[in-house]
This record gives C-alpha cells, sequence and structure tokens, in this order.
C-alpha cells in the first residue's frame, strides 16, 4: 500500500500539481514534482511552500 503517513502536499509552482511529502520536510531540501519531474526546493515550513530550484552553473574553476 502506497499511502502518504503525514498527508503533507503542497502544489507544484510548475504544473499546478499535488507535491506529496511522506515526512514533513527541511527547508532547501530538493524533491522531484511526481507530475513534471520540475526540481522543486522547499523555500516554507508554515505553510510549506515550493519553489523551482535554482539550476547549479559550472564555474569553470573560477
Amino acid at each position: 500500500m502506497d499511502q502518504q503517513i503525514t498527508g503533507i502536499t503542497t502544489e507544484c509552482p510548475e504544473c499546478a500539481g499535488e507535491v506529496p511529502f511522506d515526512r514533513p520536510p527541511l527547508a532547501g531540501q530538493v524533491i522531484p514534482c511526481p507530475g513534471c519531474a520540475a526540481e522543486l526546493e522547499v523555500v516554507g515550513l508554515n505553510p510549506i511552500r515550493v519553489d523551482l530550484a535554482p539550476e547549479v552553473e559550472e564555474d569553470w574553476g573560477e
């Protein structure tokens, strides 16, 4: 049975789909959206808010 234990969810800012958490998230945690696969970063905890995770750019040793 694949049920969400905590019932914590939030909305994906990219596709407006439901993003479930199986445990309380941590600030800064990066998770994939199950609907569109966008990488989301937890930016707020009360209420839980996510935003698109920043893309990591190469610095080429500079």
